[in-house]
């Protein structure tokens, strides 16, 4: 089965940057896959917030929420199966707990549709990010 191993929250100030890591394994290919992150705030819905779909070679396809594009990047680490998000002028609104998702059967890796919750069915245990003002 796929496992998500999510990390590198912490607490910053507004202006600030994190970059989060996300380590996937169990998939049939190690590249091909469609990964996310999402974050939920307390008392909020779960947000979806950017998607990744790996590859071998060639330019990384992403997409973003519209809430933190130019803000927000995804990279693939081409060496270990590990995606990372790097959040630059972070805000107090950024702020939730962090969550890499997966599902092997996504086929379309963009558009909002690829940022609804209910797609994914792997997800890790979240890691907390925190932005003071």
């Amino acid at each position: 089965a796929v496992q998500l191993g999510d990390s590198g929250g912490g607490s910053v100030q507004a202006g600030g940057s994190l970059k989060l890591s996300c380590e996937y394994s169990g998939f049939q290919y190690k590249r091909g896959n469609c990964l996310a992150w999402f974050r939920q705030a307390p008392g909020k819905e779960r947000e979806g917030v950017a998607t990744v779909y790996t590859i071998y070679e060639g330019t990384l396809p992403t997409y973003y929420a519209d809430s933190v594009k130019g803000r927000f990047s995804v990279s693939q680490d081409n060496v270990e199966d590990r995606v990372y998000l790097h959040m630059d002028r972070l805000k107090p609104e950024d702020s939730g707990m962090y969550y890499c998702a997966a599902d092997p059967g996504i086929t379309t890796c963009s558009g909002s549709a690829s940022l609804s919750a209910q797609k994914y069915k792997y997800w890790g245990q979240g890691t907390q990010v925190t932005v003071s003002s």
